[in-house]
């Protein structure tokens, strides 16, 4: 049985999944579904206190996620989650970098709805892309603050339709430091906390 600093360390190195082979792609999701059976928290969304937070992306299976390090001439930064359990907000940041001075990160605002003990129906409302420097860019927690607070930002900053633009993921790992998603689209994400 792999556990969890297995699991940490079969994903090292792999930048996301970006370099991760198809053999290793297989092994990865084997021990995923391994810890998953020894989930130490049956009702992940009741341990409100363990989900709420900024948690960084360390693997993915999402297509969409690694593709945007296929952008020339930039470079995929941390990706974060950021969840907001008193507001069922959620924000999904990407930092881009590149060129000096250009360095970018693309943003998505949501809201989340428990549907049961483990699943949340997320609709996107907000999509924001733009430049560090142009809204002083210090942390996940410093853009938080600025959407929150600000109608539109220094940014293309559009609105989503949530009504077409939403999915569902359930949790299916969680405990202090990591957490382990399963998407609608068939994607995994593990997270940990930031």
């Amino acid at each position: 049985m792999l556990g969890k600093a297995e699991l940490l360390e079969i994903i090292a190195g792999k930048n996301r999944g970006i370099l991760a082979t198809e053999p290793e792609k297989q092994a990865i999701l084997a021990a995923i579904a391994q810890l998953e059976n020894f989930n130490p928290t049956p009702r992940p969304l009741s341990a409100t206190n363990l989900l709420d937070g900024n948690w960084r992306l360390l693997y993915t299976t999402s297509k969409e996620l690694l593709r945007l390090d296929t952008v020339p001439l930039a470079k995929l930064g941390q990706i974060y989650q950021c969840i907001r359990v008193n507001t069922n907000s959620v924000y999904n940041i990407a930092e881009i970098y590149g060129l000096p001075y250009l360095e970018g990160f693309v943003s998505v605002a949501a809201k989340f709805e428990p549907v049961s003990e483990r699943r949340v129906t997320v609709k996107f409302e907000r999509l924001i892309i733009g430049l560090q420097r142009l809204i002083d860019y210090k942390s996940p927690e410093s853009l938080i603050e600025k959407i929150e607070s600000t109608k539109k930002l220094t940014a293309i900053d559009t609105a989503l339709n949530s009504n077409e633009q939403q999915g569902w993921l359930d949790i299916t790992y969680i405990d202090e430091d990591l957490r382990i998603g399963r998407g609608n689209e068939g994607s995994v994400f593990v997270l940990s906390k930031a």
